[in-house]
Order: C-alpha cells, then sequence, then structure tokens
C-alpha cells in the first residue's frame, strides 16, 4: 500500500529511508494545527492589501473564489469547449418533496438520457474533502441517497471513469497570462489489501503499517465486510472516494509534469472563463499517456480552498508542507490584488461566514462516504 512564484522548484521530498515510513510524522495532524502558520500569513497580508476577504474573489467565475459553499454543478456548466468535453458527464438533481422511490426512479431515467448509466457516481453539489461520495449500483441504493438529503439539496450523479488510477492536478495561470502552469501533481490511491483465506478483512487491516493508523475511519466504511475472511488472493478496496481525510494514500509526482502535460491542460482550462487558481481531480490511462497529456478525464474542479495535495505524500518534509500552504494563501491574495484593480469588490465577511454554515449543514445529512 524555489522560484518565489510557484513551489515546484521546492526541494524534493527526503528520500525514503532503509525502514520505509507508513506516513509522514506530521500526515495526520488536526487541520488547525497544519493551517496555523496560514492563519497568521493570511492577517498580515490582510493588513497589507487592506482587506481581509481579498482571496474570494481570485477566481470570479465562482461565488467566493469557491473557498466553501460553492456550487459543483454551476461551476462545471461554465465549461465549454475542451474544458466541457474533458468533464465526465454528470446529471444535477435537486431533492425535491416527494417521496424518495419517486425521486430516484425519475432521477436514474433521466440519468440513462444523458447516457450515464448504473452503477454511477453520486455526491453532494456542495461539499469538500470526499463527504458523502457514493458508487451508486442500483435503485434502492439512490433512494437511500435522497432519503438522507434535506428538501432543496442539491446531488451529482456522474459517469465512471474509464480509468482507475486519479491524480491531483493544482493549477494556477495569472490573469494577464496566456498560459497556466501546473504547480503540483500527485498521485490519489485507494488502499487495497488482499485476502489469505484465514485473515479476517478487520486483521488484514490491522496488520497493515498504514491502514492500521486509521483503523475506525476504515471500519466505518466496511462494516458489512469488517469480520469477513477474504479469499486467498481476493482484493478488497478500503473505500472508493480518493480522499485523504477518507484514507487515501497520496504519493507526490511532481516529476511527471512535462510540457505536453502543461500544455493538453491550459487547453482544457483556456475554455473555463474567469478561473485562475484550483485543483482538478483526474483520472488517467497510465502514466506515459498522463506525460504526453492524453486520455484525461476530470471528475472535479475545485477552487481556492484546494491544496497542493502532494504535501500528504508519507515521505514529505513539514517544511517544504508549510511552505507550499503559505505559497497557496499568498497566491490568492495576488490574484484578488489584480482583481480588485478591475473592479471587483471583495465579498464582506459575512457572506464567508454563511457559505460555511450552509455547507457544514448540510454536510451533515450527507451519507457515509464510500
Amino acid at each position: 500500500m524555489n522560484s518565489p512564484s510557484s513551489p515546484n522548484n521546492s526541494a524534493a521530498p527526503a528520500s525514503a529511508s532503509a525502514q520505509p515510513k507508513a506516513t509522514s510524522f506530521f500526515e495526520f495532524w488536526p487541520t488547525w494545527l497544519m493551517y496555523l502558520p496560514v492563519l497568521f500569513q493570511w492577517l498580515a497580508l490582510a493588513v497589507r492589501h487592506r482587506s481581509l476577504t481579498l482571496p474570494l474573489i481570485a477566481n470570479p467565475i465562482i461565488p467566493l473564489s469557491g473557498m466553501v459553499g460553492g456550487s459543483k454543478h454551476e461551476l462545471m456548466n461554465c465549461a465549454l469547449g475542451h474544458c466541457k468535453a474533458a468533464i465526465l458527464p454528470w446529471l444535477y438533481w435537486e431533492v425535491r418533496d416527494e417521496p424518495a422511490a419517486q425521486q430516484a426512479k425519475a432521477c436514474i431515467q433521466r440519468s440513462a438520457k444523458k447516457g450515464i448509466h448504473l452503477p454511477f457516481v453520486c455526491k453532494p453539489d456542495i461539499g469538500c474533502r470526499g463527504s458523502g461520495v457514493k458508487l451508486i449500483h442500483t435503485l434502492a441504493q439512490l433512494e437511500a441517497v435522497i432519503s438522507v438529503y434535506p428538501k432543496g439539496a442539491g446531488l451529482l450523479c456522474q459517469q465512471l471513469a474509464s480509468y482507475e488510477p486519479e491524480v491531483g492536478v493544482f493549477y494556477v495561470r495569472h490573469p494577464q497570462a496566456s498560459k497556466g502552469y501546473i504547480a503540483s501533481l500527485t498521485f490519489k490511491t485507494t488502499p487495497t489489501v488482499v485476502g489469505d483465506g484465514v485473515k479476517t478483512l478487520e486483521q488484514l487491516v490491522s496488520d497493515d503499517p498504514r491502514a492500521a493508523l486509521l483503523l475506525e475511519l476504515y471500519r466505518e466504511r466496511n462494516q458489512a465486510r469488517w469480520q469477513h475472511v477474504l479469499n486467498e488472493g481476493e482484493r478488497h478496496r478500503l473505500l472508493f472516494s480518493a480522499s485523504h481525510c477518507r484514507g487515501a494514500i497520496f504519493t507526490d509526482a511532481r516529476e511527471h509534469i512535462t510540457p505536453a502535460l502543461t500544455e493538453a491542460l491550459n487547453r482544457i482550462m483556456d475554455d473555463l472563463p474567469d478561473f485562475y487558481y484550483g485543483r482538478l481531480d483526474v483520472k488517467f490511462s497510465t502514466v506515459e499517456r498522463l506525460r504526453e497529456g492524453l486520455d484525461l478525464e476530470i471528475v472535479e474542479i475545485n477552487g481556492a480552498s484546494s491544496e497542493s495535495i502532494q504535501i500528504w505524500d508519507k515521505s514529505a518534509r513539514l517544511r517544504d508542507a508549510i511552505k507550499a500552504l503559505l505559497w497557496q494563501y499568498s497566491t490568492l491574495f495576488k490574484l484578488g490584488a489584480y482583481q480588485r484593480k478591475q473592479g471587483v469588490k471583495p465579498p464582506g465577511l459575512l457572506a464567508l461566514i454563511r457559505a460555511w454554515r450552509k455547507e457544514r449543514a448540510l454536510t451533515r445529512n450527507y451519507p457515509v462516504t464510500d
């Protein structure tokens, strides 16, 4: 299982020791602790720029720049040309005051008309860090998901990707630049255990140096098979959504950034107007084709709250991780400052608080992520 404008040239992760590490020592620190330096930097930059909310206009295409409470379907609806073609087909469904069974049936029928057939992915329209993502195989499963969403909440039904491998591509472009660049590239892997015909799933997870650290997390997502003995050679994926906070494994892949891949990303992102900063979650066929910028299927596009997720590589150094986070928010302030000069007005702090409360309230209703 060193340019001031970009983190690409920062020091590479420390080489592995003779005893391979399961995680970096800070990988599962509380979020508030990792982001404490960012908070101090944010306050300092806010004083310098005379605005506490300047980063919230870095991406004018998205409310609050995609920092919190952003709608996935509203952003993807803005995609044109190459960008629209690269995004996996999806359907937006707003939960109504009707029986969940009736809604599930209608949702599947509408999805089929767009070429989206079971099994497909179902996820919240508003949410982050993989919350509420489910792999739907049956009408009953979709009914169960819809039944827990409050009236008016939105969800997306999205076609399964053609490929299993996934990569997070952090993309940045200054509005005055003709082309952008890939600031971070990270492989996202869902952990898998292999049966031996003797041990239960719980025992197999407990025997894995990394997975054992997240035992409770994996138990929650694998309750139905937790005490089941896997056949010899049987592979079991512990989760579906490749989110780090859900237990996925991230590996720094910046060595695979090539001119061809950068050109392909620029061609795609040129067709998403007024988007300058964020991360694309992308499925790909092989590393070779990825380096060539081919066979790219976009699962999702994330805005200002995105991370340069190579910081969660087990070999990453804390100094480099903090440096990457500080670079991110410094970049957001620079982009926001430019947009303000163009006449875009930063929102009030109250707008951010309202969006955060709305997302938090919705997230409480989402089903357990696969």
